[in-house]
């Protein structure tokens, strides 16, 4: 079978993909919103939205990454 009749899904590509992206997406998520957590933390002399930017991230890149890879 040459390179053009494989199909994506047969070669094993796509699953390698998946399985680097979604810990990619939970760990940016939660960095990103964690991040916006914490200045609003600084910003507003509080300690309550790191830990929900970090759930709210985690939750949200988890939706992402569902929507994304759930065909």
């Amino acid at each position: 079978m040459c390179a053009q009749e494989r199909r994506p899904d047969e070669d094993g590509r796509d699953f390698a993909d998946a399985m680097w992206s979604v810990p990619s997406y939970l760990l940016a998520g939660m960095a990103i919103y964690g991040g916006i957590g914490w200045l609003l933390d600084r910003w507003l002399d509080m300690s309550a939205f790191f830990p929900i930017g970090i759930v709210l991230g985690l939750v949200l890149a988890g939706y992402l990454a569902y929507r994304k890879f759930s065909r």
